[in-house]
């Protein structure tokens, strides 16, 4: 069975930092991009970050570009997202997604990912 896991959610207060992290099993995704995407109630999804298969190449969505960064370890089969100086607004369930397409290029819509963690919470204390 193939899972994506996240984990490192938790609340922060605002101008603070967490790191979340996905890990995959069932499955290697090293070959594959990988994103993760984030969601207030049922709003729609929204992209926040995506990383190539080799962590070459990286995109961010302009809300927190400079203030995110994401990154993988092929020898943990895990990606992960650096959250720093957060605000209220990144306040969301945070998920974790990967491309069934091997070696192909960054995407930042939701339906380009075919596999999905269960999301991990995220709150920014003001």
């Amino acid at each position: 069975q193939v899972r994506l896991v996240e984990s490192g959610g938790g609340t922060a207060q605002a101008g603070g930092s967490l790191r979340l992290s996905c890990v995959a099993s069932g499955r290697t995704f090293n070959s594959n991009p990988m994103a993760w995407f984030r969601q207030v109630g049922w709003k729609e999804r929204q992209f926040v970050a995506a990383i190539n298969w080799n962590g070459g190449s990286t995109h961010y969505a302009d809300s927190v570009k400079d203030r995110f960064t994401i990154s993988r370890e092929h020898a943990e089969n895990t990606v992960y997202l650096q959250m720093n100086r957060l605000k209220p607004e990144d306040a969301a369930v945070y998920y974790c997604a990967a491309s069934a397409s091997p070696y192909s290029g960054i995407y930042s819509t939701a339906d380009q990912y075919s596999y999905w963690g269960q999301g991990t919470q995220v709150t920014v204390s003001s």
